[in-house]
C-alpha cells in the first residue's frame, strides 16, 4: 500500500497545471505537471520527504500530510477519500475537524492571490496561508504540530505581528479559547481536538483558566482593526475580517486597507519585501 501511495501522488501530480496552482511557468519547463519541489511547497513538507513517500521509502504519513497534499494535488472528494485509504487511514467523517479546503474555496483563495489570506480549521489550526500573508505576518511554512495552532501561538508560543492593549489581548484570548470550547463540544468523538485542549492546558495557565471559567462566548473577532508590528516598514493600521465558511466549518482571515491610504502603500510595501525575501 505504501508504494501505491506514492505512485498514485506520483501520478496526480503530473496532472496538475502549474497555471492551475497559481506558479509561474517558464519558457525552460518541460513538466507538463508539478515539479517535486512545487507540490513539496504547496503542501508545506519537504522535498526530501516527499520524495521518499513517493519512492515507497517512508511509510505511514500523518492525516495531516495526507490532507495537505490532497489538497495540493486539487484533487477530487472521491480521490482524497482514495488517498487516505491508501496512506492506512480512514477518511475523515462528519465527527471529525474537518481540515479539507473545497474546490470552492480554492477558488476564492485564487482570486485572492495578491492579498493577505490564511485558512484555520475550527480548531483555530492553520490550514494554508498565502505567500502575502507570510509577507506580512512572517512565515508559516516551518511551522509543524501544535506550533500551526493560533491558541497556542497567542498563549503559550511567540506570539503573533498583531498589536493588542491589555484589554484587548485579554477579550481576544477569552474569545479564542471560547471558540475552541464550542468546537470541542461540536465534535465530542475527535481525538485531535482531545490532544490539543490537553496540550494546551499543560502549556498555558492561562488557557488552562479560561478553559475552566464557565459558560462558552462566541468568538467575536470577525471584523475588526488591527495594528500590524512589521519590522520592515513599521506599524500598518489594516481591517482584518474573518469569514466563516459554515458548511465546511474553516475560517478564513483576509487583510485589507483602504485604497489610496498610507497603510494601503505599507501593506503593498510589506508583501514586496516578504515575497522577495521568501523568492530569495
Amino acid at each position: 500500500m505504501d508504494s501505491e501511495f506514492g505512485e498514485t501522488v506520483r501520478r496526480w501530480r503530473d496532472r496538475v497545471s502549474p497555471t492551475v496552482a497559481g506558479l509561474p511557468v517558464g519558457v525552460r519547463r518541460r513538466a507538463s505537471g508539478l515539479r517535486r519541489e512545487e507540490l513539496a511547497g504547496l503542501a508545506g513538507i519537504s522535498v526530501d520527504y516527499l520524495t521518499r513517500l513517493e519512492q515507497g521509502r517512508s511509510t505511514s504519513p500523518s492525516m495531516q500530510v495526507v490532507e495537505a497534499l490532497a489538497r495540493a494535488l486539487r484533487v477530487s472528494d472521491p480521490e482524497r477519500d482514495l488517498l487516505f485509504r491508501l496512506a492506512g487511514h480512514q477518511p475523515p467523517g462528519v465527527d471529525s475537524v474537518s481540515m479539507r479546503i473545497t474546490p470552492s474555496v480554492q477558488r476564492l483563495l485564487d482570486r485572492l492571490a495578491n492579498t493577505p489570506v490564511a485558512v484555520f480549521d475550527a480548531t483555530w489550526t492553520l490550514i494554508v496561508a498565502n505567500p502575502p500573508y507570510d509577507a506580512l505576518m512572517g512565515p508559516t511554512t516551518g511551522w509543524r504540530g501544535i506550533e500551526r495552532n493560533s491558541v497556542w501561538r497567542n498563549l503559550a508560543g511567540p506570539g503573533t505581528r498583531a498589536r493588542h492593549t491589555a484589554d484587548e489581548r485579554a477579550e481576544f484570548e477569552t474569545g479564542l479559547v471560547a471558540d475552541l470550547r464550542l468546537t470541542a463540544a461540536r465534535y465530542p468523538l475527535d481525538q485531535r481536538v482531545r490532544h490539543l485542549v490537553h496540550d494546551l492546558t499543560a502549556a498555558s495557565p492561562r488557557f488552562a483558566e479560561l478553559w475552566d471559567a464557565g459558560a462558552p462566548v462566541p468568538h467575536q473577532d470577525t471584523g475588526r482593526r488591527k495594528v500590524i508590528d512589521h519590522p520592515g516598514v513599521g506599524p500598518i493600521a489594516l481591517d482584518c475580517d474573518t469569514l466563516i465558511v459554515a458548511a465546511d466549518d474553516v475560517r478564513i482571515m483576509i487583510y485589507t486597507a483602504e485604497p489610496g491610504t498610507d497603510d494601503a502603500e505599507l501593506l503593498s510595501l510589506a508583501i514586496i519585501l516578504g515575497t522577495q525575501t521568501m523568492s530569495g
